[in-house]
């Protein structure tokens, strides 16, 4: 009796989050680093504008990157804010960007939030 018990608890729990809740922790990957003179010259040149303060672009530059996926370490929301790198030969944005923390880190992805690299200037 005790087990079906908990059975009947395990299910209710589970009807009532979706998904257990291991099942929803995404993957962190280990941040790997990029030297900063082995980013492609329109990073270096967006990190300079971004340093710089600007002016920026595009029009989405400096939004908050909410970090959804939690590939870069969890900070309150408003914390990151992202910049477009751009991509020679793309007709929109590209897949580029550069993450910046309020704290003055710097990272940088080329797949469109799949995998970030720390710069290392």
């Amino acid at each position: 009796m005790k087990s079906l018990w908990f059975v009947l608890i395990f299910l209710l729990t589970l009807h009532a989050t979706g998904v257990p809740t291991f099942a929803r922790e995404p993957q962190r990957a280990k941040l790997s680093e990029v030297a900063l003179a082995d980013l492609p010259k329109e990073g270096r040149n967006t990190l300079a504008v971004i340093k710089r303060g600007g002016p920026f672009p595009y029009k989405r530059d400096g939004v908050v990157f909410g970090n959804f996926e939690r590939r870069l370490p969890e900070k309150e929301r408003g914390y990151y804010r992202e910049y477009t790198v751009p991509t020679p030969g793309s007709r929109n944005r590209g897949a580029r960007r550069i993450i910046v923390g309020r704290e003055g880190e710097y990272y940088y992805t080329d797949d469109h939030y799949q995998t970030f690299h720390r710069i290392r200037e």
